[in-house]
């Protein structure tokens, strides 16, 4: 966990948030999210624990989306 990459192969996609490699999901600022974790995510209230793991594990979408265009 930790790393700032974003990869696509036969196995799909690997999610911004989980960082496991999925074939479904959505993309956002051209980092993809699994249908879980966008499940999880709209059904995490905001007092919860994991919903701050959320927020920082989709901060790299900006951090990649800043790399991208550099």
């Amino acid at each position: 966990m930790g790393k700032y990459h974003h990869t696509q192969s036969i196995n799909g996609e690997i999610c911004l948030i989980c960082e496991k490699a999925k074939l479904e999901g959505i993309h956002l600022f051209q980092s993809f999210i699994c249908m879980e974790c966008e499940r999880d995510i709209v059904n995490t209230k905001t007092m919860d624990p994991k919903y701050q793991f959320f927020v920082y594990q989709m901060g790299k979408a900006r951090i990649l989306q800043d790399r991208r265009q550099a």
